[in-house]
């Protein structure tokens, strides 16, 4: 093999003897060579690993791309796909230039990073490219998040501004808050005390990236109003079916695959072992991590299908892959820190959110296609809750270092310390994208950038934004029309005073 290191008793026997200096020099060199070799080899899986489930994360704008698309009206389709591969485009840019800074450009202070602009000075012994990679997949998850809630209604230089707004400042500057070395609420801070004595715990982003990526939405949302035809003149909600139950299934599915890299990648390392010689090592901790995601994910599916059954009476699959979603934007904070039975409580209660903040959205007439805002905004806030009642103090010590006494789950004995932490970012988040993305949609609104004409939003963007349709296709409206179309015409009488035979139209 190249680079082999090879040691013979021969070698060493022409040194023994009274030159036992020049053997012990020879020995220590080659076990340095050794040495040397295996922390190449650390290196090299551990980036490999990163790399793999920054691809993962990746694979998660298809996913996102084909629920959006399957959630509209056919009208809509080229419109809404063409929006996320932009927000993985102008994402790439505007992370790469000022993103990746602000959030990680350590030294720096609490609020914000400073280094690393444009990857300048990159690697360094703890940030490498596959770092970048595999954050940079992450801020454009917030973004795509987002577009979902205002879709079917907004202008394309709207998504391209508030796109790049969101994941060059708005999402970076939360990342540095709660994930850097540097952030004010993060357990990873090294300079001063922990927020609480135990810093705020979203293992890989309940609050960070669910809850940026929801609340913008909501505001981006409420400001555009309602789609046409939401809601009739005395408030009461009309249903605009996605046209393509299949394409939500797959992009459901997609989905699901990617949240393996989301959170077991959230680790950024496998070969850590907790104690040496043994199974017991970050390796296992990525096997509980997915199963926890897994359960959390299943668990409220089925909770969403039973408790849909019994609002409407249908067993509905859309919905269900949206309790499912918000199952695992639930257990993304808290995934690795708490037992997988948890899990099942976590999905649980997801999936009761997830229903009662839809009801509480028909009762106050807003308006978001593909539920968004509800789903990553209410399920995330409850997941950083739930990692505060139930994280267990050993995962803690070991992914965030080891501290006897640490605050940990108040259901597991650990105090209330931890639940304040969580309280204190679910507010601080929400006043934070509120301020900025609730300002830009605003901005937008007022300089008429924001929404698309009344005309344009009848027809569908597709054809009067983007030159066609995805595909022939019928609407529901159109639909039924077509049916109406297919009516037998009523008889007209013959010259001997009988009927004719009927002419289909």
């Amino acid at each position: 093999m190249s680079g082999s290191i090879t040691c013979s008793a021969t070698d060493l026997a022409v040194l023994l003897g009274p030159n036992a200096t020049a053997a012990a020099t020879y020995i220590c060199g080659q076990l340095g060579d050794v040495n040397n070799k295996f922390i190449d080899t650390a290196f090299a899986i551990d980036n490999t690993y990163l790399l793999f489930s920054a691809y993962l994360v990746f694979s998660m704008q298809l996913g996102f791309a084909m629920l959006c698309a399957g959630s509209v009206r056919a009208k809509n389709t080229m419109n809404i796909m063409l929006t996320n591969v932009l927000d993985a485009a102008a994402g790439g840019l505007f992370y790469y230039l000022f993103g990746y800074a602000f959030a990680f450009g350590s030294p720096s202070n609490g609020f914000i990073g400073k280094h690393f602009f444009g990857l300048k000075d990159i690697p360094t012994p703890t940030a490498d490219y596959s770092n970048f990679l595999y954050q940079w997949a992450f801020a454009i998850a917030a973004a795509g998040i987002t577009s979902g809630s205002i879709a079917e209604r907004t202008q394309f230089v709207a998504y391209l501004i508030y796109s790049s707004f969101l994941t060059g400042f708005v999402y970076p500057v939360v990342s540095h808050w709660f994930w850097s070395v540097d952030g004010w609420a993060s357990p990873f801070r090294t300079d001063g005390d922990l927020l609480f004595g135990t810093g705020a715990i979203d293992f890989a982003g309940s609050g960070v990236v669910h809850m940026v990526g929801g609340i913008a939405g909501l505001w981006g949302a409420l400001i555009e109003g309602p789609r046409l035809g939401r809601f009739d003149n005395g408030g009461r909600a009309i249903a605009l079916r996605g046209h393509s139950a299949s394409l939500v299934v797959l992009g459901t599915f997609l989905l699901w695959f990617g949240w393996y890299g989301f959170n077991p990648g959230s680790f950024n390392k496998i070969l850590v072992p907790y104690e040496t010689g043994t199974y017991n090592g970050q390796w296992s901790a990525v096997g509980r991590t997915a199963v926890t995601t897994t359960l959390a994910g299943c668990t409220a599916a089925l909770t969403t299908l039973f408790g849909k059954r019994l609002l409407s009476g249908h067993w509905n699959v859309t919905d269900v892959c949206n309790g499912l979603l918000g199952g695992f934007a639930a257990i993304t904070g808290g995934c690795s820190v708490v037992e997988p039975w948890a899990a099942i409580i976590c999905g649980f209660v997801a999936a009761l959110v997830l229903l009662g903040c839809n009801k509480l959205a028909e009762k106050l007439r807003y308006d978001d296609p593909l539920e968004a805002a509800q789903l990553h905004g209410g399920c995330g806030a409850w997941g950083l809750i739930f990692t505060a009642l139930f994280a267990q103090e050993k995962y803690l010590n070991q992914i965030y270092g080891n501290k006897p006494g640490r605050p940990h789950g108040l259901f597991m004995g650990g105090g209330g310390k931890l639940l304040g932490a969580q309280l204190i970012q679910i507010l601080v988040i929400t006043g934070w994208v509120s301020a900025t993305m609730g300002t830009l949609f605003f901005i937008l609104k007022k300089m008429k950038l924001l929404r698309i004409s009344s005309e344009d939003e009848m027809a569908g963007m597709d054809m009067t934004r983007h030159g066609g349709f995805a595909y022939m296709y019928f609407d529901d409206d159109e639909s039924h029309k077509a049916i109406q179309l297919r009516r037998v015409e009523p008889r007209s009488p013959s010259p001997n005073g009988a009927n004719s035979t009927p002419t289909p139209v």
